[in-house]
């Protein structure tokens, strides 16, 4: 419903009335957020809050006047609210804002100034208390307030970033999950929608970008202009979206709707593939949701520098995105870099729909917007850039949910959030990868056409509004005609992986007949009793093509399945669970291997690698299946024998002479079995060869540089070298794999020039790519070189934890004992949103025992225990590392060694 906003009101207006009350600097997240009762304008539920309920805001008009020099912004807020039932008090969000004066306005031009405000620091609220209580009705809440423009990429914050002209500075806003509150009054929950009518006092040279399109702009002299925005419509705080700087734009119109493009300044024509790829994005999702996007304009708004929390941000009709998701250099950029934007593109798009028109009542079910972004991400690439073929890529993306899910400290995919920390933590593989995995299996188990029957439904009865999980699961249930939900609940509301342990198969008059029992895949408890899933599986035998279809009930199933072949249980791969063959049943598929389709193949070498070191299966099991891979397979089957022959490698490292020389082993195996490859891919594209052929070339020379394969950092060294005098040495498509792999095995003359290169460098993708560069180095030297460097002012503030999460890669006893040691530098480089999973992330790849007791220390002393999820995680990957190289290597290095004699 369209309303028309209230006047808005100047400072002058509240000047007798000024109230020099300004909020606390610091504020602690860790709040727990009470489920209760309440009756709303719009409607009456349960829904967990933090704030009081009896009051709802309708509509903000905010007026925002920043001083991107000084960082700093001065704010007027006037808010109209409905008062469900009297009160003498309102209540609501406000992070690091000094508020001037507060006063409220009721029907027939009745005023009231504030009586005085109170600021909860623990819970970050501001209560504006009133002589007289507020009967029932409407009010308009007035708010003359300041506050900070930060360096790191939450609220309102600036970006520096250098031109050949000279160093500029761009402001930006980011505001989930919760911090919209640091820039407005608000009430800042998901639940809480209104419509917001937006207006800036800016320089007359810059241009400001917000949700809506701006309707007039006023020319205020002095080099300032005043730029209004048109009302938007009713949406969450966090969607909210304000830009200014010295941008560019440019447009095309698809189905009546205005998209666009925005960069700074001279890098406009880099996203050309964006803006075009948008606008076909946009006409697909019209048809695909049944419902056509509802704002007159969408902008995808590219920003230098990067964040730890995000790579993009859905805000609606305004789309934030870092550079290097957005932007394609000719310089620089590769295939696998298009393919990033494309699913970056598509994954925002789609939450302009599932996130933006409805959105998820709380932050239990993120995963409906992130969830869904990530399967119709993934869904309209495969169909709109079929040559990609990236539907393969869709088993990585389950194998990363479960090599999480199947750890003792995952979570349900619905998970309770009591805590703003608790909720910034929940933008993880669970909520993104298995929410996406869960969807696909559904999506097959009911047919393409009966999901997206429900899914329209569920956007016509939900839009402008919020939901749970179970309002989806209602539409499932109507268009399939069947209790979907019960599958649903087990795989959403539960943890963990289900294991499916297939029988003796038995072939009789044309058909294998099979029974089926489900427990659980566990990596870090084997005698945990499994938990009960219903589980749509499917199966077919090789070479005969047609599937069979069941769906396991109380842990047991018998299958028949058309064929005598070797039986392949998920066939198609849609199905979210581990799948345990009998040994005769291991050896036909691998005997079989070459026949499968190339999407079966890359499932059955997760499972067979995943089974194998969590001790359920013989490990050697998936080498035998490497060799069973013939070159002629898909790029993307290869490129993933080449990444979990790299895993493994790195597995084995450590620095006594012992694992030195086990490493080397199996470097010597995994180089022989990779180099055939490489010899088959080349380092020259050839013509016409497809997109994967050269995704995999970068994939083959950064792994055989890693592992240190003679030939492959010769080579690279060669080309380094030579690009001094001839550019088409080090292609644009493989110019970041050759500098990786210099980099990584520089020494200090070397590394010294590429630092040079940095320091000289005015372009920011190619600037951000060459301090990562200098971060990359096997040598310890040179890592704390970079560690160093990293907290100067030289490579920017958003560069300087990168470069540290970088070294951890390698390094991580000595990033993470840096980080420590300069605690109070580094948290000030980190958004506010990651500093309960920075560290923790730069720990999760040690194998070493000491750094468990260390991060459970810096746990204990620095993370409220409602923050700890990051933490625990990294201490369980730890030790599940420490377990599969002491109790799973030795059977690969027995393996290695027969195979050697």
């Amino acid at each position: 419903m369209h309303r028309t906003p209230t006047p808005r009101f100047r400072r002058s207006q509240l000047a007798a009335a000024v109230l020099a009350l300004t909020a606390a600097t610091a504020f602690n997240t860790g709040h727990a957020a009470p489920v209760v009762k309440y009756a709303s304008a719009s409607h009456a539920t349960s829904t967990t809050t933090q704030l009081p309920r009896g009051v709802t805001p309708l509509h903000y008009i905010l007026s925002i006047t920043p001083d991107a020099a000084a960082a700093t912004f001065k704010g007027e807020a006037a808010i109209k609210v409905a008062v469900d039932t009297p009160t003498a008090s309102i209540t609501f969000n406000a992070l690091n804002l000094a508020f001037a004066a507060a006063a409220i306005e009721g029907a027939g031009g009745s005023k009231q100034v504030t009586r005085k405000i109170d600021f909860d620091a623990d819970k970050q609220t501001a209560t504006v208390h009133f002589a007289e209580p507020l009967a029932k009705g409407e009010y308009l809440l007035r708010i003359d307030y300041s506050g900070k423009i930060g360096t790191q990429a939450t609220g309102l914050f600036s970006l520096d970033y250098d031109t050949p002209q000279g160093r500029q500075r761009a402001l930006y806003t980011q505001f989930e999950n919760s911090d919209a509150r640091s820039m407005l009054p608000s009430w800042d929950e998901p639940d809480y929608k209104a419509t917001f009518a937006l207006d800036v006092v800016v320089p007359s040279n810059q241009m400001a970008v917000g949700n809506m399109p701006i309707t007039r702009s006023e020319d205020l002299g002095n080099g300032k202009k005043h730029v209004y925005f048109a009302t938007t419509p009713r949406m969450s705080t966090y969607l909210l979206f304000f830009g200014l700087g010295d941008f560019e734009r440019a447009t095309k119109m698809a189905d009546g709707t205005e998209v666009g493009v925005i960069t700074k300044k001279g890098a406009l024509a880099q996203s050309r593939f964006a803006l075009e790829e948008s606008a076909a994005l946009l006409r697909e999702y019209n048809d695909y949701f049944g419902v056509r996007y509802p704002l007159p304009k969408l902008d995808n708004i590219a920003a230098p520098g990067r964040s730890q929390f995000f790579g993009a941000m859905e805000n609606w009709g305004a789309v934030f995105t870092f550079e290097y998701g957005l932007l394609l250099d000719p310089t620089i950029s590769t295939q696998t870099d298009k393919e990033n934007i494309y699913t970056t593109l598509s994954h925002e798009m789609a939450h302009q729909w599932f996130g933006d028109l409805v959105t998820m009542r709380w932050w239990d079910d993120l995963w409906l917007n992130e969830g869904f972004a990530s399967w119709m991400e993934s869904r309209t690439t495969e169909r709109l850039h079929p040559e990609w073929n990236t539907a393969l890529s869709n088993v990585g993306g389950r194998e990363s949910a479960m090599s999480q899910d199947a750890l003792r400290t995952t979570h349900p995919v619905v998970q309770r959030i009591a805590t703003v920390e608790q909720a910034s933590q929940a933008f993880d593989g669970i909520t993104y990868q298995k929410g996406e995995a869960v969807i696909r299996m559904l999506e097959a188990y009911v047919g393409a056409d009966t999901w997206r029957t429900a899914v329209r439904s569920y956007m016509r009865k939900h839009a402008y509004g919020n939901t749970v999980s179970d309002d989806l699961w209602r539409e499932v249930d109507a268009a399939a005609g069947k209790p979907v939900s019960a599958i649903a609940h087990d795989f959403t509301l539960q943890p963990g992986v289900p294991m499916i342990t297939v029988g003796q198969a038995v072939c009789r008059k044309g058909s294998t007949r099979v029974t089926l029992t489900q427990t659980e895949f566990s990596k870090d408890q084997p005698d945990k009793k499994p938990l009960s899933w219903k589980v749509p599986v499917i199966a077919s035998t090789v070479g005969n093509g047609k599937l069979a279809k069941v769906v396991l009930k109380d842990g047991k199933a018998t299958l028949n399945v058309p064929g005598c072949g070797a039986l392949l249980v998920n066939a198609g791969q849609s199905g979210y669970y581990r799948t345990l063959y009998a040994p005769t049943g291991t050896r036909a598929l691998a005997g079989s291997f070459a026949r499968l389709a190339p999407i079966d193949q890359l499932g059955l070498l997760a499972d067979s690698q995943s089974l194998g070191m969590a001790g359920l299966q013989d490990p050697a099991g998936f080498l035998e299946l490497v060799k069973a891979t013939p070159l002629s397979a898909d790029p993307q089957v290869l490129g993933r024998v080449a990444g979990s022959l790299n895993g493994l490698y790195e597995q084995y490292a450590g620095d006594s002479v012992e694992s030195k020389a086990r490493q080397q082993a199996f470097g010597r195996f995994a180089m022989a079995r990779l180099a055939p490859m490489m010899a088959q891919t080349g380092w020259e594209a050839r013509a016409g060869e497809a997109s994967s052929v050269a995704t995999l070339r970068g994939r083959l020379i950064a792994i055989l540089g890693d592992m240190g394969e003679p030939g492959v950092i010769a080579e690279a060294r060669r080309r380094y070298a030579a690009s001094e005098q001839d550019p088409t040495a080090m292609p644009a498509p493989l110019r970041r794999t050759i500098l990786g792999v210099v980099a990584q095995h520089a020494d200090a003359a070397t590394w010294e020039q590429l630092h040079a290169r940095a320091q000289q460098e005015k372009t920011p993708l190619i600037k951000n790519q060459l301090y990562d560069l200098l971060a990359s180095s096997d040598d310890t030297a040179l890592a704390q070189r970079a560690l160093a460097l990293a907290l100067t002012e030289e490579p920017g503030v958003t560069n300087s934890p990168a470069m540290i999460s970088r070294v951890s890669r390698t390094h991580p006893e000595l990033a993470f004992d840096f980080a420590l040691a300069h605690l109070e530098q580094v948290n000030a480089r980190i958004d506010a949103s990651s500093r309960s999973r920075y560290f923790p992330r730069l720990a999760a790849g040690s194998a070493q025992p000491e750094m468990i007791a260390k991060l459970e220390a810096y746990a204990q002393a620095h993370l409220p225990a409602s923050a700890r999820g990051d933490a625990d995680s990294s201490v369980a990957g730890i030790k599940y590392r420490i377990k599969v190289r002491a109790e799973r290597l030795p059977a690969v290095d027995a393996w290695l060694a027969k195979q050697a004699g």
